[in-house]
């Protein structure tokens, strides 16, 4: 006997540790890949994209009304240049040609038929005095130079002049004083304009970002409280799929709530068919219930009824062992096999009586029971009845107390270790080991024979199952026989104390886990040094 070394903290669980059931939990109305956050994010996008249409819409109209007003006041401050009769009245700065009262940034250019520049060139600015239209400044250069490109037809224009900024200018042909054609242009700055828009484009901005942000409050608010009937269905629906409907009794009591299922509404109408399916479904489960409750009647009458004929079979098959002497020798042999096969039928009808028992709601003598006795004495047996294999046993340093009926539990081991030897050939080697993982305890059963086909794998548990195909029978379990049965009965039997049964198997390698609840005890009673004891690889 051997013992395996304490878990290091924060190690984890082996391998061949079945899972444990997942916990649900409530999901957030608003999480990642749900319908209310795909409605907030699109009701959010949408007003988004609104106020992105309206910001613009409302710059242009603002900005196309702003132009049209100075467009007339680049009407009017043209009307002033030119004199009633369609003449310039020309000169240098005190001529007139940009009279006090003209907007700030006025400018008036002349140039002659040949395009040079006569004198007028000029740009209103503020005096000293702060008069507007007091002061008068020649233009710049590079923006005399600009302007002699603008159209003269009329029409007017925006562009941007060099050390001036942005202007909107219209350029026409005049008759001079002295008959001659020049070209008169006059513009007016488009920097109020500018600045106007781009300020409405601030604020708009700035109050599309508070429409935005509460569109996303009242956005999830809206949508969370529209949603909570749907939650409730989904919630309803998700009880119902932690349901046992395999076997047994199912009380199928839950149902969407009446407000829920209001066939008026989309939610409603699903929570209708919900609650319609439940109804079929709970029919379905009562008439199956009722079925193998018959069938389970039948099998315990039928096997409890078998049980006295099998016993007088066998009692007169054991009488003729006395003259099996003086009988011949055919009939002594046929003698011999009716005892052997009424013995085999006995415990046939013994473990189908068990299994009807466990299925119709077990009786079980529930007390804190060591599961490392129960594994020496199942081990002890297993070795007089199989020498021909090797036992191992590997137990942890402590007693491991768990909450079940000892009796029970110990045919659990006796079946997982009578499987080993009966399926697997001489020589092999079969392990036992108990452990502990938190508060649940552990027992495997391992053995180095030849597998489980993975076509098996999954129906090891089932009523009559062998693995017979892959596993190989021992000499004498034809005659000892194995009834298909042992597997079953150790699955009924664990999820009667609610623990679970699994198997992994491959060639040279399979392995029985069985996890049972432990005692509530204090936490000393089933730990040592370390946290856990873990499976040993």
């Amino acid at each position: 006997m051997s013992y395996p070394a304490a878990a290091q903290p924060g190690g984890g669980p082996p391998a061949s540790m079945p899972p444990k059931p997942e916990v649900v939990r409530r999901p957030d109305p608003l999480g990642r890949h749900t319908l209310g956050r795909q409605l907030v994010i699109r009701v959010t996008a949408l007003v988004a994209l609104a106020a992105l249409l309206i910001t613009t819409a409302t710059a242009l109209a603002t900005r196309q009304v702003l132009m049209s007003q100075l467009d007339r006041q680049l009407d009017a401050v043209t009307a002033r240049v030119r004199d009633p009769a369609g003449l310039w009245a020309g000169g240098g700065p005190d001529s007139g040609l940009l009279r006090p009262g003209q907007p700030i940034g006025t400018l008036a250019v002349i140039y002659a038929s040949d395009g040079t520049l006569q004198e007028g060139g000029m740009l209103t600015e503020r005096g000293a005095a702060g008069k507007r239209g007091a002061a008068v400044t020649l233009l710049p250069d590079a923006a005399v130079s600009q302007l002699a490109g603008v159209p003269t037809d009329g029409s007017k224009s925006s562009i941007t002049l060099s050390e001036l900024g942005h202007y909107r200018v219209v350029g026409f042909r005049v008759v001079s004083g002295t008959a001659t054609v020049v070209t008169l242009v006059v513009g007016v700055p488009l920097r109020q304009v500018d600045e106007t828009v781009l300020e409405l484009v601030g604020l708009a901005a700035l109050f599309s970002l508070f429409v935005i942000g509460g569109t996303v409050f009242a956005a999830r608010s809206l949508v969370v409280r529209s949603l909570r009937p749907l939650n409730r269905v989904a919630a309803t629906a998700q009880q119902v799929s932690q349901l046992k409907l395999d076997r047994g009794e199912v009380d199928l009591a839950v149902r969407v709530p009446p407000q829920d299922a209001n066939p008026d509404s989309e939610v409603g109408r699903v929570g209708q068919a919900l609650n319609h399916m439940l109804n079929n479904v709970e029919e379905a489960l009562a008439a199956r219930q009722a079925s193998e409750t018959r069938v389970r009647q039948f099998v315990a009458d039928a096997s409890h009824e078998l049980r006295n004929p099998l016993a007088a079979i066998r009692g007169y098959a054991e009488l003729t062992r006395r003259d099996r002497e003086r009988i011949p020798t055919d009939a002594a042999y046929a003698m011999s096999r009716v005892e052997s096969e009424a013995e085999r039928m006995s415990k046939l009808v013994e473990d189908m009586l068990l299994l009807a028992r466990l299925d119709s709601g077990p009786a079980l003598d529930l007390q804190p029971c060591d599961l490392g006795e129960i594994v020496i004495n199942a081990v002890s047996d297993a070795r007089a009845a199989g020498p021909d294999h090797v036992w191992q046993l590997n137990l942890p340093p402590y007693p491991v107390i768990a909450q079940g009926d000892q009796h029970r539990l110990y045919q659990v081991m006796i079946n997982l270790l009578a499987n080993a030897r009966t399926h697997t050939p001489p020589g092999t080697q079969v392990r036992t080991d108990l452990w502990v993982s938190g508060m649940e305890g552990f027992v495997t059963v391992t053995d180095n024979g030849p597998g489980i086909p993975p076509e098996m794998a999954g129906r090891v548990f089932e009523r009559f199952a062998r693995g017979d195909a892959s596993r190989k029978r021992a000499p004498d379990a034809a005659r000892g026989g194995s009834t298909g049965l042992g597997l079953a009965i150790v699955a009924a039997v664990v999820d009667a104390h609610r623990g679970t049964v699994s198997v992994a198997s491959q060639p040279g390698h399979t392995r029985f886990t069985v996890r049972l609840p432990l005692a509530p005890l204090a936490p000393a009673a089933h730990a040592g040094p370390g946290p856990d004891m873990h499976a040993p690889h």
